[in-house]
């Protein structure tokens, strides 16, 4: 089976080229370093498209979310039905459905994005289930964080953050984050490119975690001994000086992918401590 992957180098990308390169004859394309239109399609069954404009720290133009997010994802999918590629394969992310919330989302949660990344990624979206027909599938795979070797932003910061700090304020916080190690997600990748299926699929590990229990699992896998204290006022402190830092802390965004389990016929291959285990395995080569 012939693969067209965008996103190679990045985190995802390279995951599953290393992962399944015997399996798949994969090829890539970047918008950035490759022409477009010498782009050739032709005997293309799978297009992967992993390339986006993530969450910017320091800001993005709405201009840019669109160039790259939607119009982007749309020239290759266009190209791509034209081509005859039977297959396309959309990374979007839970972002569509909006923010942190105490309910879990689920593949009919009614989607409310609050920023331009998610606001491009449903666009996008809804624009490839126009052109879906018999003839050309599409699969759209929506993620909450991913965490694996390579990983970088929060989890990357909180593994550093463990490794220094013996006592960190962040005790006792009962919220749920679902979160889905990269082996589980490049293993669905895997599963819908065999059952060829469309649809809206949710990516995640079995359980949804606590801030407070990630923090142990990682500094367990580090062999550090973190004191984890709960400091009265310290929540509403970093609410009142980081309220983007504290959602990510102290608030739960949970998804519920049980439908595309039944769907898929799919189960993970890792556990959460087997995916925590084998981050700071690969961070430690």
């Amino acid at each position: 089976m012939k693969i067209i992957l965008t996103g190679s180098t990045g985190f995802v990308g390279s995951y599953f080229i290393n992962k399944y390169n015997d399996e798949y004859s994969i090829n890539t394309f970047s918008f950035l370093n490759d022409s477009f239109k010498e782009l050739d399609l032709s005997n293309t069954d799978t297009i992967i498209h992993l390339s986006a404009l993530v969450h910017q720290m320091g800001g993005a133009s709405v201009e840019e979310y669109e160039r790259i997010n939607v119009l982007q994802t749309l020239e290759l999918a266009k190209k791509s039905k034209l081509s005859g590629v039977k297959h396309f394969i959309f990374m979007s992310t839970v972002k569509v459905y909006g923010e942190e919330t105490d309910i879990a989302y689920n593949e009919d949660t009614i989607c409310k994005p609050q920023d331009d990344y998610g606001k491009t990624k449903l666009k996008a979206e809804q624009e490839l289930k126009i052109l879906e027909d018999d003839n050309f599938i599409v699969s759209i795979i929506r993620t909450p964080i991913i965490y694996g070797y390579g990983v970088k932003a929060n989890i990357k910061n909180l593994i550093n953050l463990v490794n220094k700090a013996p006592i960190l304020p962040f005790g006792k916080i009962d919220n749920k984050r679902s979160m889905v190690y990269i082996g589980n997600l490049c293993h669905m990748i895997d599963v819908i490119i065999q059952k060829q299926v469309s649809g809206v699929f949710l990516a995640s590990d079995d359980k949804p975690l606590s801030t407070t229990k990630l923090i142990e699992l990682i500094a367990r896998e580090l062999d550090k001994k973190v004191y984890l204290v709960k400091i009265p006022f310290f929540e509403s402190f970093l609410k009142l000086v980081k309220p983007s830092f504290h959602k990510r802390l102290y608030k739960s965004l949970e998804v519920n992918n049980s439908r595309t389990k039944k769907v898929l016929e799919y189960q993970n291959t890792y556990s959460t401590d087997d995916g925590v285990r084998f981050m700071i395995k690969d961070i430690n080569k």
